[in-house]
């Protein structure tokens, strides 16, 4: 690996102007990277990690941000004084970008195609046809199936992980010398992430090129990294090689990150509890109809044939890639979807119920969601969010309403005098708090958690995580937990049932299914999320 750095940040501070008050988010900045060599710059979120690699660009909304003091040299270029025309061509040619989230990011009026073509043509000035073949030969490299389809494919009909090789493939195509690669594979499942950091570090060792990996997985990190620089507040805190960092931290905030890893067993249950629900042979097909008189030529088989008891008190882990039917699961057996078999609750057979007959047990059913922020009605605040089901459920004075809404928020560690304000004021964590306080507050027997952590970072995610399983010990709540992430579902829930392609392949107690897993997509899983 060469010595000398292709790029070199020095004292770098950056502000971000409202009226006359300038509000400074990173502080004397400095790192640098080498020709063929991967940094992770890891941090929670608002430590200053994307605001300093969109500076390397310029790419700051240019209206608001301030370049406070400080230097960038790429490659003995001042990127700080350059011209705009000199940042064009160093944009996506000299220095490819994947931000993300790719669906952000892709023009969804233009098909796949046009958009890898057009920056050869802007940076290298390509032919049409010439352009097409490189396109078509870059979406075969990323491992996109049936790339010839592709090409004429809008974002919006590729999955989350097409997508994001699709980004992968329009940074890379002209061939950069360095890729800045911001949180590209947060949302992705585990074997989907797996593939595209292989995919990354075997483009990276054909083209010779030196990455910017951004990130608060530190997962991630020991796959990836060579050297680790940790953020935060918008200073560096530490930075040294991933040995270094993984095995003798110096810094207290380093050490909080590596600790933050979900840990621990689920809490402890009474094996012989009755179950709250009993599932069998779930099906949910969505038909496909075609001609004139719309018959059902077809279905997509969402979920097929899914049985398996939940038990008072206890977690189920629904776990699987994208498409595998979790989340479809989950949405049946609150009957927010039409569905095919028996659910019983609490010994009670709700399948056949309508939705006048299920509103007695709406109160005991709850949901939180993945991301809090889009779940959370921005025009209302935290104590209208909180108190919504009270007033279709309960019947209270304002006074009393105002009381549980309190209660509940101090059961999720949130202070009740923050209750008048909005979501927008309030940290990720937090809104996810909030998300289980609504929840909560009408003592339910059973939540549905679908991903509620896996767009929160590793120390955020550590604290909800805990309070999840507090509160279950608390209430003696059940909980139906979906994720991706493996190491999540081993922290929290007593049985796991693994989903491919609406199938249940292999379900056990979560011990069984992590230290004997029977079949091989299970074992692929397991191995994966013990990287």
């Amino acid at each position: 690996m060469a010595t000398t750095p292709i790029l070199t940040i020095e004292n770098l501070s950056v502000g971000f102007q409202s009226g006359t008050e300038i509000e400074q988010v990173t502080y004397g900045v400095s790192l640098d990277i080498r020709r063929g060599e991967t940094l992770a710059l890891v941090g929670e979120s608002g430590s200053g990690k994307s605001v300093t690699a969109n500076a390397i660009l310029r790419l700051l909304p240019k209206s608001s941000a301030r370049y406070l003091a400080g230097h960038v040299r790429y490659d003995g270029t001042d990127m700080m004084t350059c011209s705009e025309r000199e940042m064009r061509r160093m944009r996506g040619d000299r220095i490819g970008m994947i931000f993300q989230e790719p669906m952000m990011s892709l023009n969804p009026l233009h098909k796949i195609g046009r958009q890898l073509c057009e920056t050869l043509a802007i940076h290298r000035g390509t032919r049409p046809k010439e352009a097409e073949n490189r396109a078509l030969s870059w979406l075969k490299k990323v491992g996109i199936r049936n790339p010839e389809k592709r090409l004429t494919a809008y974002p919006h009909e590729l999955s989350g992980g097409e997508r994001q090789r699709v980004m992968i493939a329009m940074a890379l195509i002209n061939e950069p010398e360095l890729l800045i690669a911001d949180e590209p594979t947060t949302a992705l499942d585990v074997s989907v992430q797996a593939q595209i950091l292989d995919l990354l570090k075997d483009l990276q060792q054909e083209l010779g090129m030196a990455m910017l990996f951004i990130t608060h997985d530190l997962s991630i990190v020991r796959r990836i990294a060579d050297r680790v620089a940790v953020m935060k507040l918008g200073q560096l805190v530490e930075t040294d090689t991933r040995e270094v960092i993984f095995n003798s931290p110096s810094d207290p905030y380093t050490i909080q990150l590596i600790n933050s890893d979900p840990s621990g067993s689920p809490v402890p249950v009474d094996v012989n509890a009755q179950p709250l629900f009993d599932i069998n042979d779930l099906r949910v097909w969505f038909p496909i109809t075609g001609g004139i008189l719309k018959r059902v030529k077809d279905h997509i088989k969402a979920v097929t044939d899914v049985s398996f008891i939940l038990r008072q008190g206890h977690s189920v882990g629904l776990v699987g890639e994208s498409g595998s039917g979790k989340s479809t699961t989950g949405m049946a057996i609150l009957k927010l979807l039409n569905s095919e078999g028996s659910i019983h609750f609490d010994g009670v057979d709700i399948s056949g119920l309508n939705r006048k007959q299920m509103l007695p047990y709406r109160s005991k059913l709850q949901v939180v969601f993945q991301d809090p922020f889009a779940a959370l009605n921005p025009r209302m605040s935290v104590a209208q969010i909180i108190g919504e089901g009270l007033k279709i459920h309960k019947s209270l004075t304002p006074d009393e309403e105002d009381k549980v809404i309190c209660d509940a928020m101090r059961e999720v560690e949130l202070d009740p005098e923050t209750r008048h304000r909005y979501p927008n004021e309030f940290s990720g964590g937090q809104r996810q708090r909030i998300a289980i306080a609504r929840a909560l507050v009408l003592k339910p027997e059973f939540i549905l958690l679908d991903e509620p952590t896996s767009s929160l970072d590793r120390t955020v995610q550590f604290q909800v995580l805990t309070l999840l399983k507090s509160l279950q010990q608390k209430h003696g709540l059940s909980y139906l937990f979906i994720s991706h992430d493996l190491n999540v579902v081993k922290s929290l829930c007593h049985y796991t049932l693994v989903l491919k392609e609406g199938k249940v392949v292999e379900q056990g107690s979560t011990e069984q299914i992590f230290n004997e897993p029977q079949q091989d997509y299970t074992r692929q899983l397991v191995n994966l999320s013990a990287v």
